[in-house]
Order: structure tokens, then sequence, then C-alpha cells
């Protein structure tokens, strides 16, 4: 890597920074998997940070995710109070196989669909699997693409210390 590519990717490093810790969610409309439709910027817990994971049914590092996180969810809601928003990406003609997938993974998530990517564009996310966390004020505190066994450690430490605030 040169020095302008390095220099080039602090910069867009530091603007990401500064972009998502004062970001808000969009105001975009997403689906829930019955079908109702849900304005994103609406999204909250009750005053308490939630995460929000994109994904797509046939991802594998998000399925990987998904299933880490659903082990320990439980026991992330009882200490923190955290609430999950698992995003599908899924396009229209695939989205019939998310909530089968749900369902057959028992995942307590709350699941929405974003088959026409409005969310994820607006977000401007490029790959998923991609987390973001919301503190209790609904600003974006925390964005990370990728997925890498044991990372999901790296969100409930962040949620930790949001909570201890």
């Amino acid at each position: 890597m040169n020095k302008f590519t390095r220099t080039f990717a602090l910069v867009a490093f530091v603007l990401m920074a500064a972009f998502c810790a004062s970001a808000q969610l969009p105001s975009v409309q997403v689906k829930t998997l019955n079908g109702k439709t849900v304005n994103v910027s609406k999204l909250s817990n009750n005053g308490k940070p939630f995460v929000i994971s994109f994904f797509a049914t046939w991802c594998k590092p998000c399925m990987r995710e998904l299933k880490a996180i659903a082990e320990v969810y439980p026991d992330w809601q009882d200490e923190t109070g955290m609430k999950l928003y698992a995003v599908s990406i899924d396009e229209a003609q695939n989205a019939g196989k998310v909530k089968p997938l749900v369902d057959a993974e028992g995942w307590d998530y709350e699941v929405l669909l974003d088959s026409n990517s409005d969310f994820s564009r607006a977000m401007g996310i490029q790959t998923i699997p991609h987390v973001l966390i919301v503190d209790g004020k609904g600003k974006i505190v925390y964005s990370h693409s990728g997925y890498t066994d044991g990372s999901e450690q790296e969100i409930i430490k962040k949620i930790r210390s949001l909570v201890k605030k």
C-alpha cells in the first residue's frame, strides 16, 4: 500500500467514524415478516441500545454470525436489555425464504425485510454481514462489516459500555 492509499484509507475511516458517531437512522420503509410496514427511523428499544444486523439467507458469514449471537442472545438481553433487529436484504423473489429460515433457527430477533435495499442503500452498506449499534438515544455509535468467529464479542462489549454510561 503506497502513502497516498494509506492516507486516503485513513481519511475515509475517520469520515465514516464521524458519520457513524452522529448519524441517525434514515426515514425509509421496510416490512416485518407479517407484511407490516415499518419506518426504520422509528426503531427503538425503550431507551436502551439495540443492534441492527444486515444479512441475507445465502450469506454464510451472516448465518454464522446470527447463529453465534442466538446462542448468547438471551443472556445479553438479561444483562443489558439490548435488542437485535435482523434485516434481510434478500431480494423480493427470495424474501419467502426468510421466515422459514428464522423459524427453523428459532431466532428471537425482530426480523425485517429490506427487499428493495432502501435501508441498506441509505446507510451506505456495501457488504454483509454488517452490524450497526444504536444507542438508547437513536444515534448510530458503531458500524462493522464482516464476521469472523468470536467477533460477536465486540458487539456485547460495546453494548456493555453503552449501558454503563
